[in-house]
């Protein structure tokens, strides 16, 4: 093998392949890079048996072939050269690479140790501009649950039904939702699968704010994201998604609006003295035309009144900060609807009613202690 490449282009090309290389692995071959040469110029992959990214750029390829190094020390090594034309060359698994000045002579290993990563040729597809389905990532990953008990709720739930695509993330404490307008959808009229979490923070980072299309297939045991000249490929998550529909109360007695900015403030205030050792929930009052938010630890106490519009007739309800905080922090739009119930009611995070209806939050309350 044989070729020459801008540094830049290529350093970019590990760093993308090489975001989801096993650190540590008792196939040598994952914790490195595959590196592939030919006519069409280098293809680069990354794989953990559950997500694998392949990217390709362009490249002078003088002699094809196939090798794998180890992604962490190639990156370090592209770093570390002066921005110049790389050159790569490779004798048995010896690797001969030379940046202006300066030069590595490392050993690789055979590409037939590296695993095949799944291929999806389903013909169920969708696509969506990069910028949306970056946000809607951004602004669900967060209620993605880490608890390995229910394995299905470790991802997020992708929904199509022609027009739009859906993001549901549960964790048991809270819900997020956020809803898009596709590009376009083939095959089946309706799409339903669950993408692991760890996949889904992948597919943002790579994902420019643009409106370059993201092309999304769904495979009997796999889903695949088109990104340009990347492709990620993960595992799908097996098992009963939660019915979230019927778990979003209807019909609120208590309907109020509010400055998102305003009441991130607020809610970051009266947060500051509650940290890990110090837990204790919010107290939030909802009165007529302003949200009193207090907190008590050992630290001391905290308080802070947001303005709102509407009359919240004293309803007083205790919530987790951070998890509020999350709720109000993803919705996007500068002011936003509240619909509340009882105080053991969950807190709804909603658009105004006159506005696009494409994102809803939803938080558990906490039982508030007389002394708190």
């Amino acid at each position: 093998m044989k070729f020459s490449c801008e540094k830049a282009i290529l350093q970019s090309a590990v760093t993308t392949a090489g975001r989801v290389v096993a650190a540590k692995s008792s196939i040598q071959a994952l914790e490195g890079v595959l590196i592939e040469a030919g006519y069409n110029g280098l293809s680069l992959s990354g794989y953990n048996l559950e997500t694998g990214i392949i990217t390709e750029v362009s490249a002078d390829v003088a002699e094809d072939g196939a090798i794998v190094l180890s992604a962490r020390l190639f990156g370090e090594m592209l770093r570390r050269m002066p921005d110049d034309m790389v050159s790569i060359s490779t004798d048995g698994f010896s690797i001969h690479i030379q940046g202006g000045p300066t030069s590595y002579d490392i050993i690789g290993s055979s590409d037939e140790d590296f695993p095949e990563l799944p291929s999806v040729s389903d013909g169920n597809s969708l696509a969506i501009t990069q910028s949306d389905l970056r946000s809607m990532i951004g602004q669900t990953i967060f209620a993605v649950s880490d608890n390995e008990s229910r394995p299905i709720h470790t991802g997020a739930l992708f929904e199509a039904d022609g027009q739009e695509l859906t993001i549901v993330a549960v964790d048991g404490y809270r819900l997020a939702l956020r809803r898009e307008t596709l590009l376009s959808q083939n095959g089946a009229e309706r799409l339903s699968f669950v993408v692991p979490g760890a996949a889904l923070k992948e597919v943002e980072k790579i994902c420019a704010d643009c409106d370059e299309p993201v092309t999304i297939t769904q495979g009997d045991r796999h889903v695949t994201f088109q990104i340009g000249s990347t492709l990620l490929v993960s595992r799908r998550l097996e098992g009963e998604f939660l019915n979230y529909r019927q778990t979003i109360p209807q019909n609120n007695a208590v309907v109020l609006e509010a400055d998102t900015s305003d009441l991130q403030r607020s809610i970051d205030r009266a947060s500051l003295i509650i940290n890990d050792k110090l837990k204790s929930p919010l107290r939030c009052k909802f009165e007529d035309g302003s949200l009193s938010i207090s907190s008590k630890t050992a630290m001391g106490t905290a308080f802070d009144r947001c303005p709102i519009t509407g009359d919240g007739n004293n309803l007083e309800i205790g919530f987790n900060n951070r998890f509020l905080m999350d709720a109000v922090k993803a919705a996007p739009a500068s002011r936003v609807r509240l619909e509340l119930n009882t105080p053991t009611s969950p807190c709804l995070v909603l658009p105004r009613k006159e506005e696009k209806d494409n994102f809803l939050y939803m938080v558990l309350p906490v039982r508030l202690r007389a002394s708190e």
